[in-house]
């Protein structure tokens, strides 16, 4: 969730570099910021609480230094102060460290500290490690320091110190991203926690995995094991991302630029290595127990894709969400498959779900948009879904492409592969037609007339279902709107009782089994005075206002959810809400 970059090399630039590339990173969510640069006297701090991006970097004053780290916060540890904010001191001022994640023991060796008289200036857990590091040098050098203080850091991180007279720069992770770009420059290196941080000045990258520690010190990188201190061997990978499409170009957002390229990253999604797919329907063919796992929208995406094998191929798949997937692990052996869905491919519940699993000896395949990211890294198998980088917060273009990805392996597992391919594609070339200027004023008519409403309802039968759930996760993350989702059946079990007039219901209607049953339910709420926004391939009588979506069968849960994806956009927009980076969440939730 919280952001770093760093820059060791020769360029005396470092802060503003490092201040230009925390910006970058500004997607990922974040509620305060901060900065720390060495020059031959001292290590200076610059923080505060607030947006980095609405910065002037002039008033901050800047010296010359060749290293510096920057780091933006999403609180978990301590409110969201200006103390709070990373970077940390240690006591005697000579320590520094940003750290992204959580020191689960931290109570701990805080009280440790305490009595041996450390004082700290903030709530956090990260202030901690800073005060540890410092306790550590007291009897051994910089690097042996920094590597038996994380011997005792319980939970996931990723940490970056400098030391006050040492030209180097530290940096350590477990379970939480940490990526090395190398320079052009002899002796350059950026670090940051995702690579589009750094594409503007290379597309170099070295990928450090966990329990591993790296040194930046007199123009040289080197990467050693943090338990047993040897010394490891790392390679360089070039990466294709193109820094051109992570930016918004004419669009005023992150989000509408990526629900509108859905009708390109589709077809991406589409084009895959025929053997990828086959090679992991063969896994889910021969595994005793196949679980999908997944966290906020991803794990919509899995209970589509139950939906999808029951449907398509007649096979059953098990559904957990990633945080609760340990509840399941007393079923797992050798014979079982996992399969991860992630877009950023560094989700710590899911992380943790496939740590789990390996315990059990059980295969790990993954469904994810970074090719290079951790979950891809623990993978047997890796299925990427080439959408491309996703900036907003709330997923769109991403998780159509899943959608579609599993619609092939199912489809593949029922022995035709081809076929899946080719409704796919007719969706593909529907969505084109879909996505017009005409389409977003006709539902931006409906989002003018609710968008003062205090709650809303999303329903949906089948595969529907999950998409009614994900609809109002959309809902939710940008317009602030209470919005829930319901299967059409369960409205007598309760949610009845929420409906009044003109209360607005989303009806998610598919021309399968489920239309005469799903339209049965839209009566019901319909009695009871509610508002029906029909998405739908055919129009109803029943519907107060009709959005149509294109008749593609099994892709009516990829079809169905761009509209309210869109409507989402909007009613955000209306409500003068920031849709790429809605309060209180992430891009990347990297702790648990």
């Amino acid at each position: 969730m919280c952001g770093i970059f760093a820059y060791y090399g020769p360029q005396n630039t470092a802060p503003h570099i490092a201040i230009e590339g925390l910006k970058s990173l500004e997607y990922r969510g974040y509620d305060s910021w901060g900065l720390a640069y060495q020059t031959p006297s001292e290590i200076v701090i610059h923080k505060d609480i607030g947006k980095i991006g609405d910065l002037n970097i002039k008033d901050l004053n800047l010296g010359e230094s060749n290293i510096a780290f920057a780091h933006s916060r999403w609180a978990t540890h301590g409110g969201v102060t200006k103390a709070n904010a990373h970077p940390h001191f240690s006591e005697n001022k000579e320590i520094v460290i940003i750290h992204n994640g959580i020191f689960e023991n931290y109570l701990e060796v805080k009280k440790e500290l305490q009595a041996k008289g450390h004082k700290f200036v903030s709530q956090t857990d990260s202030e901690v490690i800073a005060h540890l590091i410092e306790e550590k040098c007291r009897r051994h050098p910089f690097e042996d320091s920094v590597r038996l203080a994380i011997k005792q850091i319980e939970g996931r991180y990723a940490i970056l110190v400098m030391k006050k007279g040492e030209d180097k720069l530290i940096a350590a992770r477990k379970g939480s991203p940490i990526i090395i770009g190398v320079g052009k420059d002899k002796g350059e290196y950026f670090i940051a926690s995702d690579i589009p941080a750094f594409l503007q000045h290379t597309k170099n990258v070295i990928y450090l995995d966990d329990g591993q520690i790296t040194v930046i010190a007199n123009k040289t990188i080197k990467f050693f094991d943090a338990i047993t201190n040897e010394e490891i061997k790392k390679r360089i990978i070039p990466i294709e991302l193109d820094i051109v499409s992570s930016e918004k170009g004419d669009f005023p957002h992150f989000m509408i630029k990526e629900i509108m390229e859905q009708k390109d990253t589709l077809n991406r999604a589409i084009n895959q290595d025929p053997a990828k797919i086959e090679s992991l329907a063969r896994a889910i063919e021969g595994a005793f127990g196949t679980y999908f796992i997944g966290c906020g929208t991803a794990a919509k995406v899995a209970m589509v894709g139950q939906y999808l094998f029951a449907q398509i191929s007649k096979k059953h798949i098990n559904f957990a969400f990633g945080s609760e997937f340990s509840n399941y692990q007393d079923f797992l052996t050798s014979k079982s498959l996992l399969v991860a869905i992630s877009q950023s491919g560094e989700t710590a519940d899911t992380l943790e779900a496939i740590e789990i699993a390996k315990k059990h000896k059980v295969k790990i395949a993954s469904i994810v948009n970074v090719e290079g990211s951790s979950i891809a890294r623990a993978s047997d198998i890796v299925i990427p879904i080439k959408a491309g980088q996703e900036k907003a917060v709330a997923s769109t273009k991403g998780t159509t492409s899943q959608i579609a990805i599993l619609m092939l392996l199912a489809y593949s597992c029922d022995g035709g592969i081809e076929k899946g391919k080719q409704l796919l594609i007719r969706t593909a070339s529907e969505i084109n037609d879909m996505l017009n200027p005409r389409y977003e004023d006709h539902i931006m008519k409906i989002a003018k007339k609710i968008q003062h409403v205090e709650s809303m309802y999303i329903i949906g039968r089948g595969i529907n279902y999950p998409i009614a759930l994900e609809a109002a996760i959309k809902l939710q993350e940008v317009s602030y709107i209470h919005a829930e989702g319901f299967a059409g059946g369960e409205l007598k079990h309760g949610p009845l009782a929420l409906i009044s007039k003109n209360t607005p219901v989303i009806a998610l209607v598919a021309n399968d089994n489920c239309k005469k049953e799903i339209l049965s339910n839209v009566q019901e709420v319909k009695a009871r005075g509610a508002y029906i926004i029909g998405i739908a391939p055919e129009n109803h009588e029943s519907f107060d206002y009709w959005i149509r979506v294109p008749d593609v069968e099994a892709a009516s849960a990829i079809v169905n959810i761009i509209p309210v994806q869109i409507l989402a956009y909007q009613l955000a927009v209306l409500r003068k809400n920031d849709p790429d980076k809605p309060r209180n969440l992430a891009k990347s939730v990297t702790v648990k």
